[in-house]
């Protein structure tokens, strides 16, 4: 099972300026490619409440997995989601330790997972050592305080796979392997 981080940041480190902004207000285009192709390559992603509340519905062609204290059920109503996002293939919502959860996908026959925020998730997730890869959109603007990509302390090296510019603006696209999981 390959797990990896996907994530949109500004040049200050910063994936938000506050909860309820979501990424897709701030980020480039070239960005959001990268991103869908990615998660939809995975098949699997992996996100807390508030990241999927900025969202708003479940991404299309990937099981959405939500770390919530909610139901499926009770987080489709409170968003006002259709009956085709109610599906167990689409969206479930999960409380399980992050460990189990990898473990669960694994057993299902699931082959990758992207791990898509925020804050809480990111640094649960890296926390266990859970992470592979990281995929990194580094976006020139400068928020100067907002919310971290981690919220916790990490310790973790990573190995630089790949830098690549993905418009003329200049935003990258890094690539890192994390050393010895």
């Amino acid at each position: 099972m390959q797990v990896f981080l996907i994530a949109a940041i500004t040049l200050d480190g910063f994936i938000a300026q506050h909860t309820d902004q979501p990424s897709t207000k701030w980020t480039s285009q070239e960005d959001k490619d990268h991103f869908h192709k990615k998660t939809q390559q995975a098949g699997v992603i992996v996100m807390g409440k508030t990241t999927f509340d900025t969202i708003s519905f479940a991404l299309p062609q990937r099981l959405n997995i939500i770390y919530t204290t909610e139901s499926r059920e009770e987080l489709a109503s409170r968003m006002n989601l259709d009956q085709n996002q109610l599906r167990d293939e689409v969206l479930r919502t999960t409380v399980l330790d992050p460990k189990d959860l990898i473990s669960q996908l694994t057993q299902e026959g699931f082959e990758q997972v992207a791990i898509c925020g925020g804050s809480s998730i990111y640094t649960q997730f890296m926390q266990a050592k859970l992470v592979d890869k990281l995929f990194l959109t580094v976006e020139p603007i400068i928020f100067g305080n907002g919310i971290k990509l981690f919220n916790q302390p990490i310790n973790q090296k990573l190995s630089l796979i790949s830098s690549k510019q993905l418009n003329e603006k200049g935003t990258l696209l890094l690539e890192y392997d994390c050393e010895s999981k």
